[in-house]
């Protein structure tokens, strides 16, 4: 059975779940006073470890005048708590040979080192002090914002990133999860450092913390460092309270925007960039985070456009030589997701090269796949779901994304037969169910001016 991952009960040390994985390695999760939850996955012969401090607060929750926040807390966190500067952090990890490092994402966001098992304490303890005690230095504040808005120039300056935020702005609409991670640049100059500070006192809280660990790691050594370290840090550790709930989930295509609106319909969007090649995304909502459904689209990804055997690299890339990169992509968040096509290729083809991956859609849609593909798609996910989890920062991850997303951790082997269950017929449905979707095409590239 599936390790079940509740949020709702007991908050107390005796709060506890427990099961085997794979190879012999072992996941415990345990939720502290305060609501604090701490996830393990002891490997066994493995001398390093990964561990995360996860907050369930991410660029969607940013409200008006907060825009840009989660990004900038992801930075400033590193730049100095009461006890130590950002060399200090830094140094920290580069004494050990360490790896420090952060990421935002639109529902939840990370900050996680890998170090050697025996450096582990010194992990926990300057990231559980980042989470709790940083400074939020007006003058490192104002110095971050350089960095962020040079960080947004790189980004812009690359044109298939272009792409896929406007992808996700035409899709999305006016929706909180439509608005690029690390905001803009009119945000990021505006944002001023009292609501950053407001956003990080709002969500990092006990109840929203989840740390997570894998690799060489000591549960009932983790769970006590962590406790001390909060505590250490100031926060209020009630032995009453519970974990933050799971964000609600929903249907993809049910979701509305704050004003009430409902996601675009087919939008046609064009990006003018001085580059020699276009860049083109088609598609459009597509399957939650915790859709039933998201195994047999992970089989529609490789069939259409996950490997080099996949029908839109085989049709557009290797018989015609339309395009150098050339694939189908898809994410999940709580209550709705997308699904789109993209392509890199000469301005004058990009007309071409949309109907073409226009069609292989469809025509999956319409025909569905082939024995063969069904069974070349499912080994070629097996492989990597399996080489995937060999390192302890995977690990980490999939603790972390079980507990925020999914609500339950699977066992490779039930992993791999969720995949192995998927029939080409449900791969059809699933395709003609997101092919008749309204369809939004972004194209950046020299058109226009």
């Amino acid at each position: 059975m599936p390790l079940g991952l509740p949020l709702v009960g007991a908050s107390g040390p005796d709060s506890e779940l427990t099961a085997g994985q794979d190879g012999g390695a072992l996941v415990r999760r345990t939720v502290l006073p305060g609501g604090v939850r701490v996830l393990t996955e002891r490997m066994p012969g493995l001398r390093s470890a990964t561990v995360g401090a996860w907050v369930g607060v991410g660029s969607r929750d940013e409200s008006d005048g907060h825009h840009g926040s989660t990004h900038f807390l992801e930075h400033l966190l590193f730049k100095g708590t009461a006890r130590r500067d950002a060399m200090d952090i830094a140094e920290a990890f580069d004494a050990v040979g360490g790896e420090a490092n952060a990421a935002t994402g639109k529902e939840h966001t990370c900050y996680y080192a890998r170090v050697l098992d025996t450096d582990l304490p010194m992990a926990v303890d300057v990231i559980s002090d980042m989470v709790t005690s940083a400074t939020l230095d007006p003058d490192e504040l104002e110095v971050e914002r350089g960095v962020i808005l040079e960080e947004l120039a790189m980004n812009d300056d690359d044109p298939s990133d272009v792409a896929h935020e406007q992808f996700a702005a035409a899709v999305l609409g006016t929706h909180a999860l439509g608005r690029p991670i690390g905001g803009t640049p009119d945000t990021i100059r505006a944002v001023p450092r009292d609501a950053v500070h407001a956003h990080y006192t709002e969500h990092y809280q006990p109840s929203t913390l989840v740390i997570a660990a894998a690799g060489g790691v000591d549960h009932d050594v983790l769970c006590a460092q962590v406790a001390a370290e909060l505590e250490r840090g100031g926060w209020d550790l009630d032995p009453h309270a519970a974990p933050r709930g799971r964000r609600t989930t929903g249907t993809a295509g049910s979701f509305t925007a704050p004003d009430g609106s409902a996601p675009r319909a087919g939008t046609e969007l064009v990006v003018h960039r001085s580059t020699e090649q276009a860049n083109v995304v088609i598609g459009g909502t597509g399957l939650t985070a915790t859709d039933e459904r998201r195994f047999v689209l992970s089989v529609l990804n490789a069939v259409l456009g996950g490997g080099m055997s996949s029908r839109l690299f085989q049709e557009v890339r290797e018989r015609r030589g339309l395009a150098y990169a050339v694939y189908c992509f898809s994410s999940g968040h709580a209550d709705t997701g997308v699904f789109g096509l993209y392509a890199g290729c000469a301005p004058g083809k990009v007309d071409q090269v949309v109907e073409l991956m226009g069609q292989e859609w469809e025509r999956l849609a319409s025909d569905g796949i082939t024995p063969e593909e069904l069974r070349r798609s499912i080994g070629q996910l097996s492989g990597g779901l399996v080489l995937g989890l060999e390192d302890s920062g995977s690990r980490m991850s999939r603790l972390g994304k079980a507990e925020l997303v999914h609500g339950e951790l699977m066992t490779q082997s039930e992993a791999l037969d969720r995949i192995r269950s998927v029939t080409a017929a449900q791969v059809q449905e699933l395709a003609a169910e997101l092919c008749a979707q309204p369809r939004s095409v972004v194209k950046v590239g020299p058109f226009g001016s």
